[in-house]
């Protein structure tokens, strides 16, 4: 009975694992081989190139070609992290070709009364006219959340515009990414990759007002009245501002700092021809650790990665025709189903697909199966050894009757 006891509690386990989804029974690494396989492993993956830079203390990074989207280099490529304002990147691929340039919105109060608390500021004001082209330098140069806010109640407001990047980056393929705020500011849940935030960077680059605005050194910004005042791009490798110089070639994208997520940068620059993206989150240092990583990775891909081969790739959105890797034929689309809602994932929804419930029911079935087999085994076992025992005391009570030996205490016999 003990025996069966602790087999029904160990069905009872095996029946619960089965029927939970896989996004709970499987570790989260799961939906992190969008890419390729290699990008799934954590540490430094390269090939075909040495002399990758040695100070290097982020906790994540990648080096990728724009234009093959061949990943040169990576380091954790698909660990999920705070984004800081890197995410502002997802949030103007998503809303940046819905509004003319030239057009004008009057603030209201009601627009920037959602803002967080601490956030970076511009400066926009209630009751100021402002052009589109004015709040996205906002949202670029100065990575005004303020600017964001304004955008977003344009766009239908902060939950629809939320919802529109999270469908944004789910056809990027950005799976790492969870979106809580247009902004990306610190907030529970909400967290990206270094993958994720180079697809953001290589697809926002194919617009050119997006290239135009992350490129965009200064900028006069309205005041009041006639009245402006001049903003400056915090991208210190653009500007060459806090001691550092500027990166030859550079032309964007997106940094990033809060006091959780710490410092997060994407760049991209081009030199003979060739354009590198570069991703650097979270280095243990502050301050210029996060522009002098970059900067040392992209003189990297310009050199001796030149003779890199890829370790993985930038995949395409569905929307432009990009392979779904849920629907690839090869090991590694099969790996990454797990991460595209294909059998044994959950579904998009968030909710086990039907091919998860039937492989839950079908692990049950087996794991039952196996149970009453072990059960029986231990049954027949029990029940031979009971036998065994039985005969072994009636030849030791023959032996005894023998021999005249006499029971010891206990009832136990000596031989």
């Amino acid at each position: 009975m003990r025996e069966c006891s602790r087999l029904s509690r160990r069905a009872a386990l095996g029946l619960t694992a089965a029927a939970l989804p896989l996004s709970v029974a499987a570790p989260a690494s799961a939906a992190t081989v969008i890419g390729g396989e290699r990008l799934a492993r954590t540490g430094v993956q390269v090939r075909g190139a040495g002399g990758l830079p040695k100070k290097l203390t982020a906790r994540s990074w990648l080096v990728a070609d724009c234009e093959t989207g061949e990943v040169l280099a990576s380091f954790n490529a698909h660990r999920r992290l705070a984004p800081a304002s890197t995410l502002k990147m997802l949030f103007a691929d998503t809303v940046l070709k819905k509004f003319e340039r030239t057009e004008r919105y009057k603030v209201t109060d009601a627009d920037l009364a959602d803002i967080p608390a601490g956030s970076s500021l511009v400066g926009v004001k209630p009751g100021i006219t402002y052009s589109v082209e004015q709040l996205w330098q906002g949202v670029f140069l100065r990575s005004g959340n303020d600017a964001v806010h304004v955008l977003a109640h344009m766009n239908g407001g902060v939950a629809k515009t939320v919802a529109e990047m999270q469908a944004k980056a789910e056809d990027l393929q950005a799976l790492d990414t969870h979106v809580v705020s247009p902004d990306g500011f610190d907030h529970k849940g909400q967290l990206s990759s270094a993958y994720d935030l180079t697809l953001f960077a290589r697809h926002g680059l194919k617009n050119a007002d997006f290239r135009g605005y992350c490129g965009t050194r200064t900028a006069d910004f309205p005041a009041g009245g006639k009245k402006t005042f001049q903003i400056q791009n915090t991208d210190r490798l653009l500007t060459g501002a806090w001691g550092l110089g500027t990166y030859d070639g550079l032309i964007g994208v997106k940094n990033g700092y809060t006091s959780h997520a710490g410092n997060t940068f994407t760049g991209a620059a081009t030199r003979g021809g060739r354009t590198l993206l570069v991703t650097v989150m979270h280095p243990t240092e502050g301050s210029n650790a996060v522009y002098e990583q970059t900067a040392a990775l992209l003189d990297w891909g310009f050199g001796q990665g030149r003779s890199a081969q890829a370790v993985g790739t930038l995949v395409e959105p569905l929307s432009e025709g990009g392979a779904s890797a849920s629907a690839s034929p090869t090991s590694q689309g099969k790996a990454a189903r797990a991460a595209a809602g294909a059998p044994g994932s959950a579904s998009s929804s968030g909710h086990p697909s039907s091919w998860r419930l039937l492989e839950g029911g079908a692990g049950t079935v087996a794991l039952l199966g196996a149970g009453a087999w072990a059960l029986r085994r231990r049954m027949v076992r029990a029940k031979a050894a009971r036998a065994e025992a039985t005969a072994e005391a009636q030849t030791e009570r023959e032996t005894e009757t023998e021999t005249g030996t006499e029971p010891e205490s206990g009832g136990r016999h000596r031989r």
